[in-house]
């Protein structure tokens, strides 16, 4: 690729949690090798509360002051596109390169459970980083 960096753009049902949390750690940690975007399908009016009070407390981000929920129409052109295990038939958006990570949704599950999810998150955006960097 150019001196562009690639976008990668995390999809899931309602852009509320685990695409919002991708996005949010994918800013955090790979801002110098890709672009993060969030969408989904449908929206929910606000990020999931959980997820917004345990990405402040394990990070020190603060979701709500950056991040909103948007539908894939409001995407850019995007390079990666990740899907976080969607329950239905995943939207097809044009890409270079696709992948599944097949995460549960903890929405509404236990702080041990979310927070396995988002160090899940954190080590697959980690790994996309090592990955991308070379293109």
């Amino acid at each position: 690729m150019s001196d562009m960096k690639p976008k990668v753009a995390f999809i899931c049902d309602h852009n509320s949690c685990r695409s919002q949390i991708a996005e949010a750690l994918g800013k955090h940690f790979a801002s110098d090798v890709f672009e993060s975007f969030s969408a989904g399908t449908e929206l929910k009016d606000h990020i999931n509360p959980d997820a917004v009070r345990l990405m402040k407390q394990l990070y020190g981000i603060n979701m709500e002051a950056t991040q909103r929920p948007k539908l894939l129409e409001e995407l850019p052109g995007i390079d990666v596109v990740v899907t976080m295990g969607c329950n239905v038939e995943c939207p097809y958006l044009p890409c270079k390169r696709r992948e599944d990570w097949s995460l549960d949704d903890p929405t509404g599950k236990p702080d041990d459970e979310f927070i396995a999810v988002i160090n899940i998150i954190e080590s697959k955006i980690r790994l996309l980083k090592a990955e991308l960097v070379d293109l």
